[in-house]
């Protein structure tokens, strides 16, 4: 059937894409519509069209989904935060458990006979679960200064200080910045121009400590009247630490390289199950606390650790997975590309007293190898949580070298997961455990925990 822009149809929406567009097809043809979930029948109009699919904008809802619920976020719809705000939690979860199983078998060659998935970790209260959240600041269109988040893949602010998935006190630290820019003249940022100082404020909490940080990102060396500001964050309980992040480059990298320091120690503290971590302003850490710790939990449970295993953990982060591990293998190795990152890792296992977890700055796909030929370097279980591309075949081949009687394999793309399960089990290793986890209620993201076994030879 020929179709031409704005040309209008009717379609049942089946299915839905990463990033939370809903998928229909009409007689075999794909389409792609926001802001529309599995179940709606909708009418759209025609927006562009490639060979196999195209994109078209949802005109009417014919029949709602029965999974169909009301955004309970005002700019849910215009916000590119959350893509799933329209579809009830448990389908949510359905759909998320579903789109890793499918890529298992699909992309990763499992046999659906024997892939049995584990019951995927929700949360009880699904809101309010992140500890860290970017605002970016600028200028409404009648000059006044506003906060909030980029609409879906744009730089333009839609004006929002209250996140639903943010902690109550960003409002507040959004407000005091507000007033006291106002107050002092201080311009924020203006992309185009590259004008402007105040570019985006991070703002971090520590669940279980109270911890609150605040660092600014500026476009200069200095801030004016920096004390001023720290004396006023003071207000806002919790308020442990601020600082500015110099960043003049033509960027969207959000952070700078240069952190200077105003109060406090420069860090805040917060834990997962027993080990307490230090959160610099660069620091990588888990957004949703929560979940994290189940995460971790299912991937210490997966290792099956005795006590006399060396294990490496493989783009280790500030360690938050190694030191977990450390308190119950032998010895633990973790290796992450991040000096900063690694810098954290140690002070990391200085506070938490644990002597067996040594850390390496590095490539995995370069480290691994070379301590492997140098120093004979083995394994019982390696742990791997790399970034959304996933392995390194130079990696996956070491660690095949290796022999490791298990891999585990935690992962936040389930297509590049079922590409390099699919590479293990071709090189002895099958799969024997899975369960997802949903750090990220609202998106399309979750996070996946894989256990693979050598297979006796």
């Amino acid at each position: 059937m020929e179709m031409k822009k704005n040309d209008i149809f009717t379609v049942a929406i089946e299915d839905m894409s990463e990033d939370g567009a809903g998928i229909g097809k009409t007689d075999g043809y794909i389409w792609f519509i926001k802001d529309t979930v599995i179940g709606d029948v909708v009418e759209a109009s025609v927006m562009k069209q490639k060979k196999q699919y195209g994109f078209a904008r949802l005109v009417k809802i014919l029949t709602p989904s029965l999974h169909r619920v009301e955004e309970p976020c005002p700019v849910a719809k215009r916000c590119g935060g959350c893509q799933l705000q329209a579809m009830d939690y448990e389908e949510q979860l359905r759909f998320k458990e579903w789109k890793v199983k499918n890529n298992l078998i699909r992309l990763g060659g499992i046999s659906p006979e024997t892939l049995s998935m584990e019951p995927i970790m929700g949360m009880d209260h699904p809101w309010r679960y992140r500890n860290k959240a970017q605002f970016p600041f600028g200028k409404s269109k009648d000059g006044r200064i506003i906060t909030g988040f980029y609409a879906g893949r744009t730089h333009a602010i839609i004006e929002h200080e209250d996140c639903l998935l943010g902690v109550e006190e960003n409002r507040r630290i959004l407000e005091i910045i507000r007033d006291f820019m106002k107050e002092y003249g201080i311009e924020p940022y203006d992309e185009a121009e590259h004008r402007g100082l105040v570019r985006h404020a991070l703002i971090r909490k520590g669940f279980r400590t109270g911890e609150i940080m605040v660092c600014l990102v500026i476009n200069g060396k200095r801030l004016p009247e920096a004390d001023i500001l720290a004396e006023r964050l003071q207000a806002v309980p919790g308020m442990t630490s601020f600082s500015f992040s110099v960043n003049k480059d033509r960027t969207n990298v959000i952070m700078g390289r240069e952190i200077v320091n105003v109060a406090g120690p420069g860090f805040i503290s917060d834990y997962i199950g027993d080990i307490r971590y230090q959160i610099s302003p660069l620091s990588f850490y888990q957004v949703n606390p929560v979940q994290t710790e189940k995460l971790y939990r299912t991937a210490l449970e997966y290792a099956g650790l005795t006590g006399n295993e060396t294990v490496w953990d493989l783009y280790c982060g500030i360690g938050t997975i190694s030191l977990f591990l450390a308190q119950k293998a032998k010895k633990v190795y973790g290796v992450e590309i991040i000096p900063q990152a690694i810098e954290d890792a140690r002070r990391n296992a200085e506070i938490n007293g644990l002597k067996n977890a040594e850390f390496f700055v590095g490539q995995a796909e370069e480290v691994l190898p070379e301590q492997y030929e140098k120093n004979h370097a083995r394994a019982d279980v390696i742990v791997v949580d790399p970034p959304r591309k996933g392995c390194d075949e130079k990696c996956l081949e070491t660690i095949v070298k290796m022999e490791p009687q298990r891999v585990v394999y935690v992962s936040c793309d389930s297509a590049t997961l079922a590409r390099d399960v699919k590479y293990l089990a071709a090189h002895g290793y099958e799969l024997k455990r899975v369960r997802c986890c949903d750090m990220f209620p609202w998106s399309g993201h979750v996070e996946t925990v894989v256990l693979m076994s050598r297979v006796d030879q």
